[in-house]
């Protein structure tokens, strides 16, 4: 018998000088060699990653936190992404899905060394679990607003010259009207995507590709070809489409359809291939290159209104430019739209347009 508070020591392995095991630390057999011992530490540890490993394959689990991992799986294309954005492992998320998989009883992802693809069972039940958290994220967002106004953060991308002439000036009012609501913009002239960003709206100015997110228009915006005083004092006034070819048109780069201008000549549609010095991705730095002289720009209404107002641009070809209106659409994640702050967004967004 062992009386109350004895250290108990039913192997009758050795302790170390402090009363805790080998080498002042731990227990130590003293049958076992060097080797041996560290043979039998691996077969321990080997067999608690096991019983871990099936805890967590068998323990109990909440399906929307298994299917949040599982959509953010797809949409960052690996285990270890999910891990970096959740604080788990690559091997943690990957059992997450293996575990749904189990309960479902279908695989859902094919892995590879690569990239993670979608089987067609996969495809289906991934449009559902992206309904069901989009309702989720939804019905939290409508029972916090009950007592209140619409809350919480909206993530929004648009590109420079609209976040700089419409989101800049628009945004203090929209967030006088909201306070609970908190924005995170980002701005780029190139391509995001979405659905893997997780952008709540996403605002397009011109034609847009096929895509499951829903869009919504906001408006639209026409083009207009603008010189300087400056430039057009030293080169002259271009009065009919052929004129174009002999100035330096600066030009936006990245999209096929802008390197020809469209004009009407006798009524009927023509494109002028035109050309210039100089490309760039930012119609913003387009404009404040067409501002300093340097060439005629095409560009949206919006952008050049006020050196227009202020008469430091001037229209030209009016009369026989095809000013081909675009659409400007609010690009919303399915399931979204139904949120108060999204709703309450980019309806202020369709009422300023």
């Amino acid at each position: 018998m062992y009386g109350v508070g004895e250290r108990v020591n039913p192997f009758n392995w050795e302790l170390g000088g402090d009363g805790n095991a080998g080498e002042g630390h731990g227990w130590r057999a003293p049958w076992l060699s060097g080797s041996s011992l560290f043979m039998l530490k691996m077969e321990i540890n080997l067999d608690m990653e096991k019983q871990s490993f099936l805890k967590v394959m068998n323990m109990p689990s909440h399906p929307i936190p298994d299917l949040s991992v599982f959509v953010r799986a797809v949409d960052l294309g690996s285990f270890a992404a999910v891990g970096a954005e959740t604080g788990l492992t690559a091997s943690g998320v990957s059992r997450i899905v293996t575990r749904l998989e189990r309960r479902l009883g279908v695989a859902l992802l094919h892995r590879t060394t690569r990239r993670l693809v979608l089987t067609q069972e996969g495809e289906t039940f991934l449009a559902h679990a992206r309904s069901i958290l989009a309702a989720v994220e939804a019905a939290e967002a409508d029972v916090a607003s009950v007592h209140g106004r619409p809350r919480g953060m909206i993530r929004i991308n648009s590109g420079t010259a609209f976040a700089r002439r419409r989101l800049a000036r628009w945004l203090p009012q929209f967030m006088e009207q909201y306070p609970d609501i908190r924005i995170d913009l980002t701005v780029s002239d190139h391509r995001i995507d979405p659905i893997s960003e997780q952008i709540d709206v996403t605002i397009r100015v011109g034609p847009l590709a096929d895509s499951d997110l829903i869009a919504v228009r906001l408006g639209e915006v026409r083009r207009i070809i603008v010189g300087s005083p400056q430039y057009l004092e030293r080169n002259g006034v271009p009065e009919q489409p052929s004129d174009l070819m002999r100035h330096n048109c600066l030009q936006l780069s990245g999209y096929a359809r802008l390197a020809q201008w469209p004009m009407f000549e006798h009524g009927k549609p023509m494109a002028i291939p035109v050309n210039g010095t100089i490309r760039s991705d930012s119609a913003e730095l387009l404009l404040d290159l067409a501002l300093a002289g340097a060439g005629l720009i095409r560009l949206g209404d919006f952008l050049g209104e006020e050196a227009l107002r202020e008469g430091r641009l001037v229209p030209l070809l009016s009369h026989c430019h095809d000013d081909d209106p675009q659409p400007i659409t609010a690009l919303i994640l399915p399931g979204r739209q139904a949120i108060p702050r999204v709703r309450a967004f980019v309806d202020f967004l369709k009422a300023n347009c």
